[in-house]
């Protein structure tokens, strides 16, 4: 009897130990301003409604890359910037994660493109502006814009 409660302890010890490294560091992570430490590294200050990431927040990735804008329901919802870690940084609207809306993509060499993004692809017309100062007017629906992680 004595072994199996031994290996019953074992085992729910192994179990919860799925979240270990992870956790609330400051507020209830549930509602109202917290701070959040993932077991990736990863890092979240910010404001949480119902156990989820809603309203203003900073989000730092354990690789460098850093959002610092508005969430609904957990995703990028509204304005934020984003900072690549290589350089590269989007300003503007999001939805569901996505780029969505107004927005400016800025490469780290300075070439810049500018207009409406739908489920984070370019739509309709941007400008494109690139460092050595010339500018062209765009129309495009394609995916021209890809970030490897």
């Amino acid at each position: 009897m004595q072994l199996k409660k031994l290996f019953l302890l074992i085992a729910l010890c192994l179990l919860s130990g799925l979240n270990w490294g992870q956790e609330c560091l400051k507020g209830n992570c549930i509602n109202g301003l917290s701070i959040y430490v993932f077991n990736n590294g990863d890092k979240y200050v910010g404001e949480y409604k119902k156990g989820l990431k809603h309203g203003q927040g900073t989000y730092t990735y354990e690789g460098g890359d850093e959002y610092v804008g508005e969430w609904k329901n957990g995703d990028k919802n509204g304005q934020g910037t984003y900072k690549y870690a290589n350089g590269n940084k989007y300003v503007g609207e999001w939805k569901n994660d996505k780029f969505h809306g107004q927005g400016i993509y800025t490469l780290s060499d300075s070439n810049k493109y500018e207009g409406r993004f739908k489920d984070g692809d370019f739509f309709g017309q941007h400008t494109s502006t690139y460092a050595h100062g010339h500018h062209y007017v765009r129309v495009s629906t394609r995916k021209v814009i890809t970030e490897e992680k």
